[in-house]
């Protein structure tokens, strides 16, 4: 969906809702302490078929002038989670403003799960620990 930013006397000036995700999940992304987004199916899907999704984890309102943003994020193990997403607020509010001219309302940060180093840390991998996203049903 596309939103109407600005009209000059050249015409109209547009930008997708998807722009503004991709620069809110790349300030994101410049933060350290940031393993990376957490993005849902959609995401996971397009990662299958060899697509880097930039957006992923990342959604957002847009009105005329203003815009709200949610990303989701996994932290690394050891860092102080309140700072990081403080710092990720900042960063993408300073993105979209000086690359948009949209006034960022606000920015809603999801830390959905956390990366450590595992036993193969030698080996580089890492082994992630995620909050669940739905309580376990119970049967009565």
């Amino acid at each position: 969906m596309n939103m109407e930013f600005d009209t000059t006397d050249m015409g109209n000036i547009r930008i997708a809702n998807e722009v503004i995700e991709i620069i809110a999940g790349l300030a994101a992304t410049e933060v350290r302490g940031v393993a990376g987004m957490s993005g849902g199916v959609a995401g996971g899907i397009a990662e299958l078929l060899g697509r880097k999704n930039l957006a992923k984890g990342v959604k957002v309102e847009v009105g005329q002038k203003q815009c709200a943003v949610d990303v989701s994020i996994v932290a690394e193990y050891g860092v102080r989670i309140p700072e990081v997403a403080s710092e990720i607020q900042d960063n993408i509010k300073r993105a979209i403003e000086s690359m948009t001219g949209l006034e960022v309302v606000e920015v809603n940060v999801h830390v959905l799960g956390v990366t450590f180093k595992g036993k193969d840390e030698e080996n580089g991998s890492k082994e992630e620990e995620r909050a669940p996203q739905q309580p376990p049903s119970r049967v009565l």
